[in-house]
């Protein structure tokens, strides 16, 4: 006889089972941020990533630098 403890401790196993192979099994989604931080289409620009760095000190005003290469 099981008690109620390994019940909703199977309950929850089975849950996370489900749920886990539901995510590896579903058609993923197509992600445009993982493509270009704009999410338009990059035909032709295989080469080009711009770079953007942030510089911020304390007291001073921060600077935002675009790099394109």
């Amino acid at each position: 006889m099981m008690d109620w403890q390994q019940i909703a401790a199977l309950g929850i196993v089975g849950v996370a089972a489900f749920l886990l192979l539901r995510a590896q099994l579903r058609p993923r989604r197509p992600g445009f941020s993982r493509d270009n931080p704009c999410g338009c289409s990059a035909v032709g620009m295989a080469g080009s990533k711009a770079s953007i760095i942030v510089r911020s000190r304390k007291g001073e005003r921060p600077q935002v630098i675009v790099k394109m290469p």
